[in-house]
């Protein structure tokens, strides 16, 4: 919801979202593109971020929880859509009646989908997902002729309907990873055999952002793009949001609380971790990690403030950090951009993310609830 910030807010440009989705698509030509809009569409907003997605062609919506997909629904978001987190006990019957496409990576989880779909009174849509080597969920191949024989069953007697096969890379940001051909092979190992025993899916599907900008040959019937569709770059390695033909949608926008000169020798923030080497302007940036700025980020972050990137100086707290003018010139309420887009001089996310020994995704998702979402071009 849009509303006047004046402390720290994020501005979400949606006509970025929808020309990354065009450029994604035009990455796989030949598949359709799945828009990721999981942990509230990466801290761009879901509900905005994946009706702008579908303005711009995106075929799928996919989400991690069905509590995130059954509330898209609820806002009227239609069309394909798929989550693929599951626990037992979890909303099974909700998201049978909701046409919302489950994933299966277990007995269990298949017998929990023809549970619910009995309940509903009408056939529930399952992707059989394989672990080909990421390890975490999915089926194991020693596993799959068994899931794959009760799902082609299941599917004789009208309880479920196998929609899709798929899988996901573990290292498809590390171009030339040898694990990469191997899952790929693993794959195409995983899908001949359920085709053989009868599955007909609507979509394969295995890759997602890095794959879909750098393995063509990984694009099957649909790519799931998550993190560039919100136009940050998902690895350095790849290159940078603009190398790579994207637009960041997300710009954390501040206004300074507070200006001051102090002398020389005064400490900054909790733990005195830096002292002014001479009289200087510190001003007062107000969020903080309570907001999403990540703490170990302080002494290195980087802040656009008067048309110059400044670092954070000593700790990031709760709900402010401070950055040191150099004796520059600036007032309260002059603005403080702490990331948005290279191209316009701005730190990124990338940027943050180095700084605080992480990855971007982590920059923009943890961007907290208490900072006002923006919106640019709805």
């Amino acid at each position: 919801m849009n509303e006047t910030a004046t402390r720290v807010y994020a501005e979400i440009d949606l006509d970025a979202v929808r020309a990354n989705v065009r450029a994604l698509r035009e990455r796989a030509p030949r598949s359709v593109l799945m828009a990721v809009v999981k942990a509230d569409g990466y801290g761009h907003g879901a509900l905005a971020c994946a009706k702008a997605a579908q303005e711009a062609g995106a075929a799928w919506i996919g989400t991690a929880t069905p509590e995130e997909a059954l509330a898209l629904r609820a806002a009227g978001v239609e069309g394909r859509m798929m989550c693929w987190l599951w626990t037992p006990g979890g909303p099974w019957r909700e998201a049978v009646e909701a046409d919302i496409d489950v994933s299966v990576s277990g007995m269990w989880a298949l017998d929990a989908a023809r549970e619910a779909a009995r309940a509903a009174g009408r056939t529930a849509r399952v992707q059989l997902k394989a672990d080909t080597g990421l390890g975490r969920n999915g089926c194991q191949p020693a596993d799959w002729a068994e899931l794959v024989g009760a799902a082609v069953a299941a599917q004789a007697e009208g309880t479920v309907k196998v929609t899709g096969l798929w899988s996901h890379f573990a290292c498809a940001d590390e171009p030339g990873h040898p694990s990469i051909q191997l899952q790929l092979g693993a794959f195409r190992d995983m899908l001949a055999y359920a085709e053989k025993e009868g599955v007909e899916p609507e979509v394969r599907h295995i890759a997602n952002s890095p794959a879909t900008l750098t393995l063509p040959e990984s694009h099957f019937d649909l790519v799931r793009c998550g993190l560039a569709v919100y136009g940050v770059s998902p690895a350095p390695e790849l290159g940078t949001s603009a190398q790579l033909g994207l637009r960041p949608a997300m710009a954390l926008r501040a206004s300074l609380a507070l200006v001051k000169t102090v002398p020389a020798g005064h400490g900054v923030s909790y733990g005195h971790h830096y002292l002014t080497e001479t009289q200087t302007t510190l001003a007062l940036v107000p969020a903080g990690y309570a907001d999403g700025i990540p703490r170990h980020a302080s002494g290195r972050g980087p802040v656009l403030v008067g048309g110059k990137v400044r670092h954070v100086a000593g700790r990031v707290a709760m709900d402010q950090f401070v950055v040191d003018l150099g004796g520059d010139h600036a007032e309260a309420g002059d603005e403080a951009v702490i990331f948005g887009d290279a191209e316009r001089g701005e730190p990124t996310a990338e940027d943050w993310a180095a700084a605080a020994d992480t990855i971007a995704y982590e920059i923009v998702t943890r961007i907290g609830g208490r900072v006002p979402r923006v919106y640019l071009g709805a």
